[in-house]
């Protein structure tokens, strides 16, 4: 047996270490990172990766990107993801003020208009207005009616008569059917029958131009009132015209007044029917019933008001007052109010 030297102890030593390495599985080596030609190959080394996301990447050290706006709730119906809104709303931001609901549409202005007294001196009662056949001439039809006068006058039975300027009527079948001028005295409830032989005689005509008025305004029927006063020096005279068509039932020929127009100082005015006036007038007569007289929303003070043009007198002077600025319905129809007309009516017997 020889020595060892400490020179042989370490060479064993040193393969046993380089065996025990050369057992495990080797990795292969990573490769190594190539300059890119024309640049000189960076001396330092970075991080790999960075925890924030490439926006930051833009900004300088120490500031940071802005935040996500946060959306502003809004009250119902505004917010369009529903759900309820419990905080109060703060409407001093928005340059126009407060959101509020619209106002409700004002009630269109109604104007009130006080009535004007004119007098007429001769009426004629168009429900009295009939036709009756003439006993002396078979086949014809004359006109019977009954009117008021204050002056004297004349009347003027005229047939396919038109209405032209200052309510001048002109008969547009003369030659067929001649008309008729008979004078009246002053008196109420004067009864007029047209003369003998002078009535219309309707198979003369076709039934179209008698039961209608005619394209150009052309009237089957009309009665003309004139009234001269006795103190007038002017000349000046009141007019009344009625104008009727007839109407045909069971074979039978009656009269339906269409219009009666007043002519009156150079004004002409259409006279209409009023409803309710009636009860107005009657209001102080006693013995009679007090039910239609009272205003329909007070029910204490007289009517006074007409509602046009539905021509309802169905309120008081107060009442139409306050109506007028609530609502444009006429209370009785419900139809739109245009105007509201105030008629104080006289019940003294001497007018």
């Amino acid at each position: 047996m020889g020595n060892f030297s400490s020179t042989d102890v370490n060479e064993r030593r040193r393969n046993a270490i380089r065996q025990i390495y050369t057992s495990q599985p080797q990795h292969p080596p990573h490769p190594s990172a190539q300059p890119q030609p024309g640049y000189n190959a960076d001396p330092y080394a970075y991080a790999a990766s960075t925890p924030y996301p490439a926006q930051y990447y833009q900004y300088p050290r120490g500031y940071y990107p802005p935040q996500n706006p946060v959306p502003m709730q809004y009250q119902a119906p505004y917010d369009h993801r529903g759900g309820s809104y419990m905080g109060n709303a703060n409407w001093g931001g928005y340059p126009y003020g407060a959101m509020m609901h619209p106002a409700p549409e004002p009630v269109p202005y109604i104007e009130h208009q006080q009535a004007v007294t004119v007098k007429n001196d001769v009426n004629l009662k168009k429900e009295t207005l009939k036709l009756a056949a003439d006993a002396s001439n078979p086949g014809k039809f004359s006109v019977n009616f009954t009117f008021d006068a204050n002056v004297a006058g004349r009347m003027t039975v005229m047939f396919f008569a038109k209405e032209g300027e200052d309510c001048k009527l002109t008969p547009m079948k003369e030659n067929m059917q001649p008309s008729v001028t008979v004078p009246f005295e002053q008196g109420t409830g004067q009864k007029f029958q047209q003369p003998p032989g002078s009535g219309i005689s309707f198979f003369m005509f076709e039934e179209s131009e008698l039961l209608n008025v005619g394209e150009a305004g052309i009237y089957p029927l009309a009665v003309k009132a004139e009234a001269f006063p006795a103190n007038s020096n002017d000349g000046s005279q009141n007019t009344q015209i009625t104008l009727a068509v007839f109407e045909k039932e069971n074979e039978e020929y009656h009269v339906r007044v269409v219009k009666q127009i007043l002519w009156v100082n150079g004004m002409r005015y259409e006279l209409q029917e009023i409803y309710g006036i009636r009860n107005s007038v009657n209001n102080n007569n006693v013995g009679t019933s007090d039910a239609g007289k009272d205003c329909v929303i007070c029910l204490t003070e007289p009517q006074d008001t007409t509602v046009l043009p539905c021509r309802h007198m169905c309120m008081c002077n107060s009442c139409a007052k306050v109506l007028r600025c609530q609502t444009n319905r006429c209370p009785i129809c419900r139809q739109s109010i245009e105007r509201l007309l105030e008629i104080k009516v006289n019940n003294s017997t001497n007018e």
